[in-house]
């Protein structure tokens, strides 16, 4: 299992989906509120970089929410209609639609449970959470001006397609506000998918040593956090979900096998 954890990215496609699924309802069961509200690899500044301003109660989520900041912080938002694909527990979600004030903001996730939980945890007018699968979002076409996926579309049994999708459901010249890890190999046909799917590109970033940096100063709050709430049992199979310092998922990072990626789109 330990291996299993250790190497899902590597894994056939077809199983990936479903440990997602497996993780969401440990999650739930062992994390009943919103204190493991965030599942990204976070993200730290460098050399200086300004940090974001961020409430207090925000503050233990510093690096995961920078993250997010970072991937939709070029584009106007606020009255705008906005989708998330794969948004998880809630927690980007939650932080855009307080931050960034957008008319609307629907959360897509493949998980019943967690789209219950999100749908009882946050209140915040305009943010709702819908099941479905990212590569049959369920919205209509040019609904959205802009569609959000962090950290979740090397799971998808179909990148391509979702990318289609993507196009499908944005609005004219809608935005796609795009990061993932991807390994270095597959960097250029991620890029060359993207085009073929109609997509200008406005912006790319690789940010590999911002998302590494941000594992290393995230590292103890993630273990203690899996101390509290994870049985003995479970609790190295986690710290490796989380890519805590030591782990071979944040290894990947510093050995150049996996990339981080950030891209602004712009549907033609």
């Amino acid at each position: 299992m330990a291996n299993f954890v250790d190497n899902y990215c590597e894994f056939p496609i077809a199983l990936r989906r479903p440990m997602w699924r497996v993780w969401h309802k440990l999650l739930i069961r062992f994390d009943k509120d919103v204190n493991a509200n965030f599942m990204n690899y976070g993200y730290a500044g460098l050399n200086g970089d300004k940090s974001i301003d961020l409430k207090e109660e925000d503050e233990t989520n510093r690096f995961c929410i920078q993250l997010y900041d970072h991937v939709v912080n070029e584009v106007m938002l606020e009255d705008k209609k906005v989708l998330e694909v794969g948004s998880g527990r809630g927690g980007g979600a939650h932080y855009i639609a307080r931050y960034y004030k957008p008319l609307k903001y629907t959360g897509v996730d493949i998980s019943k449970g967690v789209i219950k939980f999100c749908n009882k945890f946050y209140n915040v007018p305009g943010l709702s959470f819908l099941e479905g699968r990212a590569e049959k979002i369920p919205v209509n076409n040019g609904s959205y001006d802009s569609v959000v996926n962090v950290e979740s579309a090397r799971c998808y049994s179909d990148v391509r397609t979702f990318f289609k999708e993507v196009h499908r459901v944005l609005t004219d010249n809608g935005h796609f506000l795009f990061a993932d890890m991807i390994e270095k190999t597959d960097v250029e046909n991620i890029r060359e998918m993207l085009q073929k799917s109609g997509f200008k590109e406005i912006h790319a970033k690789e940010i590999t040593k911002n998302v590494a940096k941000g594992l290393e100063l995230d590292t103890e709050r993630r273990k203690m956090l899996i101390q509290e709430r994870v049985p003995g049992m479970w609790r190295g199979l986690f710290e490796k979900f989380a890519g805590t310092k030591g782990t071979k998922r944040y290894e990947s990072f510093n050995n150049g096998k996996f990339e981080y990626w950030s891209f602004v789109l712009q549907k033609n």
